[in-house]
């Protein structure tokens, strides 16, 4: 499996576009569709489907011109369904940027294993950053999609609407340190590191 990582937008948030087989999906098109869509075009990958970690502003500015041009199914946790709706609760309308407002989702993530095409993940629920966040384990690559939950030596802000320190401290701990260490974490922003590092390295948690 191929992991490309796109730092797109203002904030320069992480889309990035896994491939295996011909077949891509796509984690968070966080803003910059051309960009994403050149991608896709070197690639010559067939998208599938589109999975968001969570569904702020940054993370979705793309999302609806990528689901039209493609044809292809949303997915998010139910919690921030609405959120795809209003620019209020996906923060659009309060920083100064364009207001952002998507269709829902075709589908709603549960915590279980799923198979889109030739990609095999299981979906982990880790509210903390927002109610609805969820991170994306592919157990054979050894590699989790954590959204804006865990980053490099820091973790997601928990002080947007929704948002829990003592939430996020939780799915940390239970959620994604209970991963081997070897495993790699591809962040919302930033570089990617390991849970090992995280263990050992992270001044937040």
């Amino acid at each position: 499996m191929k992991i490309e990582k796109l730092s797109l937008g203002a904030l320069q948030t992480n889309c990035y576009i896994i491939s295996k087989d011909n077949h891509s999906l796509i984690i968070d098109p966080s803003a910059e569709s051309t960009v994403i869509e050149k991608k896709l075009k070197e690639q010559q990958t067939k998208p599938l489907a589109i999975l968001l970690t969570h569904a702020h502003f940054d993370h979705i500015g793309a999302l609806e011109d990528i689901r039209e041009k493609y044809q292809i199914p949303v997915y998010i946790q139910s919690e921030e369904q609405d959120w795809l709706i209003d620019p209020n609760l996906n923060g659009s309308s309060k920083f100064g940027f364009p207001k952002i407002t998507c269709k829902k989702a075709e589908n709603e993530l549960m915590e279980k294993n799923y198979s889109i095409g030739p990609f095999h993940f299981y979906c982990r629920f880790v509210p903390g950053h927002s109610p609805g966040s969820v991170a994306f384990i592919f157990e054979k690559e050894e590699v989790v999609f954590a959204g804006d939950c865990l980053f490099k030596e820091g973790i997601g802000r928990t002080d947007l609407h929704g948002g829990s320190f003592d939430q996020i401290y939780d799915s940390i701990h239970n959620q994604l340190f209970t991963l081997p260490n070897q495993y790699t974490v591809f962040p919302g922003h930033g570089m990617s590191t390991t849970i090992g590092h995280e263990k050992v390295s992270n001044p937040f948690v």
